[in-house]
């Protein structure tokens, strides 16, 4: 009878049953075959994230470095360092201010014209604001990851 299970596949740059930068202990015997013994397999290591502060990235910005960063990171010519994940909360509040303003404009404007024209803005107004507002989010949420794939990839990769 076959086992129903596929055999474990090797990931992205790691060898099957484990970590490979975690050497396995000398005096450890080498796990049988399947099948060949009574004893289960030892259970797949788990990768320990890095702390905090050890340069791991994180989905919450440190904003002890992030302020200092920002002007470090603008003018890296290098391009080592990436102001987005900076910029992306300054870009989508001036958005939203933005929208509020010219949607106050377009209903003080559309009084000043007509009464028909004020409700209009005024009524249809807010929609346009949450559709606008809701392509410019997920823009960003867009190049936002984009940046943090690529510092996924750079900090998985091997460094030559």
């Amino acid at each position: 009878m076959s086992d129903p299970n596929p055999p474990e596949q090797p990931s992205f740059n790691r060898p099957v049953g484990g970590d490979p930068t975690t050497p396995l202990p000398s005096n450890q015997p080498m796990a049988p075959a399947p099948g060949a013994g009574s004893t289960p397999p030892p259970p797949p290591r788990v990768p320990v994230a890095p702390p905090a502060g050890s340069g791991g990235m994180s989905s919450l910005p440190d904003p002890a470095r992030e302020g200092a960063g920002f002007f470090a990171a603008l003018f890296d010519f290098s391009f080592t360092n990436f102001v987005t994940p900076i910029l992306v909360r300054f870009v989508y509040v001036l958005a939203t201010v933005a929208l509020a303003v010219t949607w106050l404009i377009f209903v003080i404007a559309g009084f000043a014209n007509s009464l028909g024209a004020g409700l209009g803005a005024l009524i249809l107004g807010p929609v346009f604001v949450v559709i606008y507002l809701a392509v410019i989010r997920m823009t960003l949420e867009f190049y936002l990851s984009v940046v943090r794939m690529s510092e996924d990839i750079h900090k998985r990769l091997p460094q030559a």
